[in-house]
């Protein structure tokens, strides 16, 4: 063999050996595998599993327009003005070895010119956890829902406060008691307010009765309200009365109230409600006494999208009667 082929033959090995070493530098990784979102149905609908976690996460929100009036809305006789609120909730629940552990986050904004007086305002609305019956945090009590399925009533004056309750419910009855801190929010002079309020549901065949209770410990003052309501003929009938013992946090609307609603369900979307409502000693002063009727109006335009419409008179014996109503449009999700 001579130098020649000794060399030609070097050179062919290494272009060998360089070419496969080429091959396996170009060679693809394989693609990590990904973890997609997983729907979890253990707490409801809309609720899906964050990735990596067995926490279930629920996002949802509303955003509302509309168009209200009032006779007597300000001194300039301006009587109309738009509105538009957002709001966006952010709920997630867990199993765990103490019960079911829950969150819930609620942020609202408004527009220019709304009339709650809150225009250009974002803020915290509410936020609290809850483990099994218990729920503390910044929300709104029971109280909130005292009244009837109309726009024309008024009894409760607050009813969201930094708040500590326990609720036991079972399929027809459901009972509650909570402390709340009412230190910024009392009627008097500031200090260190506290109240408790009480709440108990029952369900009867096509009726539900229910009752509430709060005492004001600074204002030394309470209220208790009753409700029913039942399902007859095509709607919802609600008949409602409340009596406060003076002015307290809780109440400084009147000191007794009743009222009267019936929920007409026109057709699969459209729901009627005319109402009434009668105040005795309108802001705790003797014989000054009111009443009021309205009418509102909502249709399911689509699957999360209302319109609403209403119409209410107010007269009290000290001032003209007034009218007032909206016009609204409400995109939920």
């Amino acid at each position: 063999m001579n130098i020649k082929s000794l060399l030609l033959g070097s050179a062919a090995a290494l272009a060998v050996v360089s070419g496969a070493q080429a091959a396996d530098a170009i060679v693809a990784a394989e693609p990590e595998p990904m973890e997609y979102v997983r729907v979890c149905d253990a707490f409801g609908t809309g609720y899906f599993y964050i990735p990596g976690t067995e926490t279930c996460l629920k996002i949802s929100g509303e955003v509302r327009v509309g168009v209200s009036f009032s006779e007597d809305q300000n001194d300039e006789g301006d009587d109309w003005e738009s509105g538009v609120r957002a709001r966006v909730a952010f709920e997630a629940k867990n199993d765990s070895e103490i019960g079911t552990i829950g969150s819930y986050i609620r942020f609202e904004g408004y527009g220019d010119d709304d009339s709650s007086g809150d225009a250009n305002t974002a803020f915290l609305d509410s936020a609290y956890i809850t483990v099994g019956g218990f729920k503390i945090g910044h929300f709104y009590t029971w109280l909130d829902d005292v009244g009837t399925a109309s726009e024309g009533d008024a009894f409760i004056s607050n009813a969201k406060f930094n708040s500590a309750s326990y609720t036991y419910a079972s399929d027809a009855f459901t009972v509650g008691l909570g402390i709340d801190d009412l230190s910024s929010e009392t009627v008097n002079e500031p200090g260190a307010g506290v109240g408790i309020q009480g709440f108990a549901s029952a369900s009867l065949g096509v009726a539900t009765l229910s009752m509430w209770a709060a005492y004001d410990f600074e204002a030394e003052e309470g209220l208790v309200v009753g409700e029913v309501s039942a399902e007859i003929g095509p709607g919802t009938f609600e008949l409602y009365a409340g009596y406060a013992s003076d002015a307290s946090t809780y109440a400084a609307v009147a000191e007794w109230t009743v009222g009267a609603a019936y929920g007409f369900k026109a057709t699969e979307k459209l729901t009627i409600t005319p109402s009434v409502n009668y105040w005795n000693d309108v802001a705790f002063v003797d014989g000054d006494d009111a009443w009021g009727a309205g009418l509102l109006a909502e249709y399911a335009l689509a699957s999360g999208l209302k319109a609403s419409a209403t119409v209410d008179y107010f007269d009290v014996d000290s001032a003209d009667g007034e009218w007032s109503g909206f016009v609204r449009l409400t995109r939920s999700f």
